[in-house]
């Protein structure tokens, strides 16, 4: 009796997590299809040919030394943000990135996912580019959610977290369907 009793739990625990998995798979099949895609796309950036990552360009020298000064380079990048991509707007720089071994620095703003790389030496422009990989780097961990909603980091936490712990109940629930039934089989030989 106590044999059947057991299996008996065993099967109701399977149902139980095939319930859970089938109900949080439909509910988050959305989010898992946006992490997917844009987590491939982010995989195959620096291999997609310029499309989606542009190629850091070289500049003249890789000695500090000969570059000009940030805030020179600064004011360049600007001025060519204004005559190339917008003379309406002042655009944000989210971040200066020194890529000293190429002898390029690149200028990145924060709308538009615009990029801009001078030469460090000479200030000459180039390249402009979109920085796709940022916007799918954004879609990916949900800030470009927060960024529309202005949440300030709640959303991307909230969505990061609600994903996190989906995939984590998906292995658990999948791996106890794989095994339970095994599990259950094998109980029932002896």
């Amino acid at each position: 009796m106590t044999k059947n009793t057991g299996r008996a739990k065993q099967a109701k625990l399977i149902r139980n997590f095939r319930k859970v998995h089938r109900t949080t798979g439909v509910l988050l099949f959305v989010l898992f299809i946006f992490i997917s895609v844009s987590g491939i796309l982010l995989t195959w950036k620096k291999n997609s040919g310029g499309l989606i990552l542009a190629k850091s360009q070289t500049g003249t020298s890789t000695e500090l030394s000969e570059w000009l000064t940030i805030d020179s380079l600064h004011a360049i990048a600007f001025q060519v943000y204004h005559d190339s991509i917008s003379a309406q707007k002042t655009p944000e720089l989210d971040k200066i990135d020194v890529r000293q071994s190429k002898g390029m620095i690149k200028f990145v703003f924060e709308e538009g996912y615009w990029g801009i790389q001078l030469d460090g030496a000479t200030g000459e422009l180039l390249q402009i580019e979109r920085r796709w990989s940022d916007l799918i780097e954004n879609i990916h961990d949900g800030s470009v959610l927060d960024h529309w909603f202005r949440t300030d980091g709640w959303f991307k936490l909230i969505y990061s977290s609600v994903a996190g712990l989906s995939l984590l109940l998906f292995c658990i629930t999948g791996f106890w369907l794989w095994y339970g039934p095994k599990r259950m089989r094998k109980n029932s030989e002896r």
